[in-house]
């Protein structure tokens, strides 16, 4: 079984929402790294020295490779990524090699062969 890695930067007030659309999509779990934070084109603004920027969160979630694309877009949907500029990004990788997954391989054989 090959997979993808979705890294997701997310508005921390979109997180659970994007985890919960990404387990409906086919993830069959993540990892979150909480108070990330991101800088787009324009710098933060400051007031008196202190950040105005929000938080974001990373969420890490390695997948069936076949089950990636519909994950990711479902994901950038419903973290309104491509609708409102700076809301978050996420990015898929290739993963050569994955050790610790056999019990998720197993659960997944089966949507995976549904799929094709």
């Amino acid at each position: 079984m090959h997979f993808k890695l979705l890294i997701a930067f997310v508005d921390d007030s979109k997180t659970e929402a994007v985890l919960t659309a990404a387990r409906e999509s086919g993830a069959t779990g993540s990892t979150l790294i909480s108070h990330a934070r991101g800088e787009g084109i324009s710098k933060h603004t400051t007031f008196f020295g202190l950040s105005l920027s929000t938080q974001r969160d990373v969420l890490l979630l390695l997948v069936e490779e076949h089950l990636s694309r519909r994950i990711l877009e479902r994901i950038a949907d419903v973290g309104e990524f491509d609708d409102k500029p700076g809301t978050g990004i996420a990015i898929q990788i290739d993963v050569e090699d994955a050790v610790g997954v056999i019990h998720q391989a197993e659960e997944l054989v089966e949507v995976v062969e549904e799929q094709l």
